[in-house]
C-alpha cells in the first residue's frame, strides 16, 4: 500500500519559515520524481516544486523562487519544502506528490497558514 504523508505544517507569522517533510512508504522512493503541490481557498492546485530522483530540483513557482527550496533524503524516503520568508499569499494546502510513469501518488496534505 503506497503511502505519502506530510507534515510541518502550521500556523506561522509573515515573514517565518517551515519546513514541510513527506514520507513515503509501499514505493521505491528513489526511482520517483517528487513534486510538492499547494491548492489554496477557491483556486486550483498548483505546482511549486519538484526534484528528480537523483536529486535535481526543477523550475519552482515564480512566486516562491528564492524563498522556497526542495530537497530529498533517499536513505529515509523523505521529501523536504523548506519555506523561508513567508507571505500570506502562500497560506494554502500543501501536498506531496510521487511521479512515475503511469500517473502519480497523492498524500493528503498539510495545512499551512501565514497571518498575523
Amino acid at each position: 500500500q503506497v503511502q505519502l504523508v506530510e507534515s510541518g505544517g502550521g500556523l506561522v507569522q509573515p515573514g517565518g519559515s517551515l519546513r514541510l517533510s513527506c514520507v513515503a512508504s509501499g514505493i521505491t522512493f528513489s526511482r520517483y520524481v517528487m513534486r510538492w503541490y499547494r491548492q489554496a481557498p477557491g483556486k486550483e492546485r498548483e505546482l511549486v516544486a519538484n526534484i528528480t530522483p537523483a536529486g535535481v530540483r526543477g523550475n519552482y513557482l515564480d512566486s516562491v523562487k528564492g524563498r522556497f527550496t526542495i530537497s530529498r533524503d533517499n536513505a529515509k524516503n523523505t521529501v523536504y519544502l523548506q519555506m523561508n520568508s513567508l507571505k500570506p499569499e502562500d497560506t494554502a494546502v500543501y501536498y506531496c506528490n510521487a511521479l512515475f510513469s503511469a500517473g502519480s501518488y497523492w498524500g493528503r496534505g498539510t495545512q499551512v497558514t501565514v497571518s498575523s
